[in-house]
């Protein structure tokens, strides 16, 4: 997708993201099992707030929360989307030459994994994650039901344009 930018350039530089629809995706009836971050006790607060801020729906699938629950974790379509509220600074972070993306004003590194992709919110006070499944190698729309959100709840650190 030709929406990845590198950090290193003007921060007046941002991607403009096409939503494309989602297939319909049928439930695996398994909850994922993810890791529950840790963060100090400022950003749990915006996690918190988040939490509450988060939508039933994203990309068409159904609320399905991983194990073990808590309000710094949420998930979608049985793990095909996982999100991640308070998780440490990424160290690709530090690489000049890391993408990113520019989804409704918020501002996500993009890394691959070999499950799918997983980003990463940049200049906020905490660091959201969102971890994607494969099916959405090419495709960063479930950013756009979170966006949102994250910008409500999470504020913005050192980027004078993060909105």
């Amino acid at each position: 997708m030709s929406a990845h930018r590198p950090f290193g350039l003007p921060a007046a530089v941002s991607a403009a993201v096409l939503l494309l629809a989602v297939a319909g995706c049928s439930s695996t009836g398994a909850a994922a099992s993810v890791e529950v971050p840790s963060p100090p006790v400022e950003e749990a607060a915006f996690c918190q707030a988040l939490a509450k801020e988060l939508p039933d729906t994203v990309a068409g699938l159904e609320r399905s929360d991983p194990e073990p629950g808590s309000e710094l974790t949420a998930g979608w379509g049985d793990g095909a989307i996982v999100l991640r509220c308070g998780v440490p600074r990424p160290e690709k972070m530090s690489d000049p030459k890391a993408q990113g993306v520019s989804v409704n004003g918020v501002r996500w590194m993009l890394e691959s994994t070999d499950g799918g992709p997983r980003l990463t919110t940049v200049y906020r006070k905490t660091y959201v994650e969102v971890g994607l499944d494969e099916r959405y190698a090419h495709d960063i729309g479930p950013l756009a039901d979170l966006a949102a959100p994250v910008a409500r709840t999470v504020p913005c650190g050192l980027d004078p344009e993060c909105g």
